[in-house]
């Protein structure tokens, strides 16, 4: 039959109308394909495919506040009584009536919109000292922050970290009309771009993403009143000065600036000064880095022995939950491991992990069902988890700082817990760094089954340091070799 003929094309409707009614007498149509776009009609007649439109900036009557009826002011103490009668509500409903020493020197002058430089050691509330001024100065708004253009902006360096501030953001604001979000790296940015087209007051981003973000034309920064950067020391010592500094470019000049971290080295305070003007110095407890609740102890252990070291500490003492930090992102996949395999429950935290993976591995660790974390030191900085009662030093850091930040995961908000520092016959330099910042020794722990004697007179004799802890050793002679499959291939003369 000629595929042009009438009887062809007579054949091929009886097929099709034979196909569809045994289609409908069998239940209707088969099961799409996987894959398969569904098509809606759209009232012009055209098929189009059915996703969500990119939103428009809201109007002018839509920016506008619903504001709820006004509080009446709670007797508080120190700076909480300047406070407005909506953040007194909020502190009051965290149990929160006295401001701990940092909130007290560092809220008033913020208030009076002072730049400042704060420090004090971690746990302390630092994160409340610059979030409830911010919430107060925006609290006078009667319009939502236009699209694309944040008034307030905070940097940190870590995505766990941007997202403890905008919790808290949530939890002092909620009485207030002040909107925020959070943005970083590592999770689509299509819904980082939806909020910043509504428009936020508060911005709290890593420098990654909102570099991006800026690049793509979602983020203004001409509106901005307040520039906080957190974890300062961090952000510059680690190399995001180069960032910090194409943000300051869209920043307008007419701002409250504010620097806040646990430690503020000489040579970083230097260099921050220079991006504040005439700012207030806050710095609480400067001789003593470390909180004096902490129970601290160092355990001299060969380095094949701290595995079983580790899990057999967890197993025989009360341990309710606990953070292990280690050096390198493979060596924490590797201690995990190890710690599942002998029956304790443990997740792994560092910048391999997606961001999916870190998010559930912490909120695996607040509700319980994780009773280990493993992590870098990516999560030695901001990470407020309640109820850490001992913090495991697996592998000593190589920056001193990083301890202060370490151990700061416990013993907050006023209660108790422990540190075990691990240290093997290589790590004496770095103990005397860590010692050299305390400027006290760690007390040594002895009574254990794998106390190593050969690391405890590596560590202690006087002399030059272990190779391994970066000491000065002599300068390796000729070039450098790392390894070639080829190696034996090479004429003897190009060997080293």
């Amino acid at each position: 039959m000629h595929p042009f003929t009438s009887n062809y094309r007579t054949a091929i409707s009886m097929s099709f109308t034979e196909s569809k009614s045994s289609r409908e007498a069998s239940g209707g149509n088969r099961r799409r394909r996987s894959g398969f776009k569904s098509y809606r009609r759209k009232g012009n007649g055209r098929h189009r495919p059915q996703h969500s439109r990119r939103p428009q900036p809201p109007t002018e009557a839509e920016r506008e506040y619903r504001r709820a009826e006004p509080l009446e002011a709670l007797p508080m103490n120190g700076a909480f009584d300047a406070l407005i009668p909506e953040i007194q509500h909020a502190l009051k409903a965290e149990s929160y009536e006295v401001p701990t020493p940092v909130q007290e020197q560092a809220i008033p002058p913020q208030l009076e919109g002072r730049d400042l430089l704060g420090s004090a050691q971690t746990g302390t509330g630092k994160t409340a000292a610059f979030t409830l001024p911010i919430l107060q100065d925006l609290s006078n708004e009667t319009h939502r922050a236009e699209s694309r253009r944040p008034r307030a902006l905070i940097l940190t360096p870590t995505r766990e970290l941007a997202a403890q501030i905008g919790e808290s953001l949530e939890t002092y604001g909620k009485y207030l009309p002040v909107t925020h979000t959070v943005i970083f790296g590592g999770v689509k940015q299509s819904p980082q771009e939806r909020a910043m087209i509504r428009g936020v007051d508060v911005l709290v981003a890593t420098p990654g993403r909102l570099l991006d973000l800026m690049g793509q034309g979602f983020v203004h920064l001409d509106d901005i009143r307040v520039f906080i950067l957190d974890e300062v020391d961090r952000m510059l010592d680690m190399g995001f000065l180069p960032d910090i500094r194409r943000v300051l470019e869209h920043v307008p000049e007419q701002r409250r600036t504010g620097f806040f971290s646990a430690t503020l080295q000489p040579k970083i305070l230097s260099l921050a000064e220079t991006l504040v003007k005439d700012p207030v110095r806050v710095t609480i407890s400067p001789e003593k880095p470390t909180v004096d609740k902490i129970t601290q102890r160092l355990l001299y252990v060969d380095k094949k022995d701290k595995d079983t070291l580790l899990s057999s500490m967890i197993k025989g003492q009360d341990m309710n939950r606990v953070i292990v930090f280690t050096q390198m992102k493979h060596v924490a996949n590797r201690v995990c491991q190890k710690l599942n395999k002998a029956g304790i429950k443990a997740a792994a935290i560092h910048g391999n992990r997606t961001q999916a993976q870190r998010t559930q591995a912490l909120d695996g660790f607040r509700s319980g069902r994780v009773h280990v974390l493993v992590a870098t030191d990516i999560a030695a900085r901001g990470i407020d988890v309640q109820g850490v009662t001992d913090v495991f030093n697996y592998d000593l850091p190589i920056e001193p700082e990083n301890y202060v930040h370490r151990i700061g995961r416990t013993a907050r908000a006023g209660t108790e817990g422990c540190s075990w520092s691990f240290c093997t016959g290589e790590d004496r330099a770095f103990l005397r760094n860590i010692e050299r910042l305390t400027k006290k020794p760690i007390p040594l722990l002895k009574e254990h089954d794998f106390h190593s004697e050969s690391a405890f007179k590596a560590c202690t004799e006087r002399g030059r340091p272990a190779k391994s802890g970066g000491g000065r050793g002599k300068r390796p002679q000729g070039r450098k070799f790392h390894g070639s499959k080829n190696y034996n291939r090479l004429p003897k003369k190009k060997r080293r």
